[in-house]
């Protein structure tokens, strides 16, 4: 009887571990705060990687955090769902995020394009006043906005996206993008680009990414915060809100990220 209880309290304090060491990174949700100055005096809140197949974040804290946050613009960084049974949930996580009464753009991910039909999600998005930017560039008061699509799985076109950003240089450009993977081939001149996609590792172990093959970035041991290229521009890498592949991180909070330009 003495063995079996000690099996079961070594049982219990193994799982108590791995609900420590791997959920818990996923229920507790950091704002990252990130300061680039490109004189613009804007708040930006960036939501990356939402997966709300695989999303433990729920839409009150959510919610709570954006009001804290306090922001001027919110850009989403692609990956919602693939799954259609996901569309009520996203619903309504788009619709907390709507909620916030600031402008909302958004890009899509790898996953939206798996999704059967992109065009749902984006109907999603766009009930709700989001404008979702397929290789499209908007002028806002301040900066160009250019959002490109998915350099992963081919949806890219980058110069249909920069298409009516002005050459003359005095406002700045940044761009919303999903997979970072796109800055090595990016020649277009950016100021400060915004990606998602590679979780921060999600699990953090070494030489993940010599097992899990995620592009040229990572491969050089490049997968999250913020980097800078030779020409001058800037990028960040969020580690994202939700979860892909397994509901688990290691050593790899979720995050949504304040970046103050």
């Amino acid at each position: 009887m003495n063995l079996l209880l000690e099996w079961l309290a070594i049982a219990a304090a193994a799982a108590a571990l791995l609900y420590i060491a791997l959920i818990v990174p996923t229920r507790w949700l950091k704002i990252e705060q990130v300061r680039h100055s490109l004189d613009i005096g804007a708040r930006i809140l960036q939501i990356s990687d939402l997966h709300v197949d695989m999303l433990r974040i729920s839409s009150q804290k959510l919610q709570e955090a954006i009001h804290k946050s306090n922001p001027d613009y919110i850009f989403l960084t692609g990956d919602y769902t693939f799954k259609a049974s996901c569309l009520p949930a996203l619903d309504r996580y788009i619709g907390v995020i709507a909620a916030a009464g600031v402008p909302v753009y958004a890009v899509l991910g790898n996953h939206d394009h798996n999704f059967p039909d992109a065009k749902r999600i984006i109907d999603v998005m766009e009930r709700h006043g989001v404008a979702v930017l397929r290789n499209k560039s908007v002028e806002l008061p301040d900066f160009y906005l250019v959002g490109i699509d998915n350099y992963g799985t081919g949806h890219s076109r980058i110069q249909e996206a920069y298409r009516g950003v002005s050459d003359s240089g005095k406002k700045p450009v940044i761009v919303i993008t999903h997979d970072p993977n796109i800055v090595p081939v990016l020649q277009m001149r950016f100021d400060y680009l915004l990606s998602g996609h590679l979780h921060g590792k999600q699990m953090n172990v070494p030489f993940f990414f010599s097992f899990v093959q995620k592009g040229a970035l990572p491969a050089k041991g490049i997968y999250k915060g913020l980097h800078h290229t030779p020409n001058g521009g800037s990028y960040y890498i969020s580690k994202g809100i939700g979860q892909a592949g397994i509901n688990a991180r290691f050593m790899v909070r979720s995050e949504i990220t304040l970046h103050e330009i």
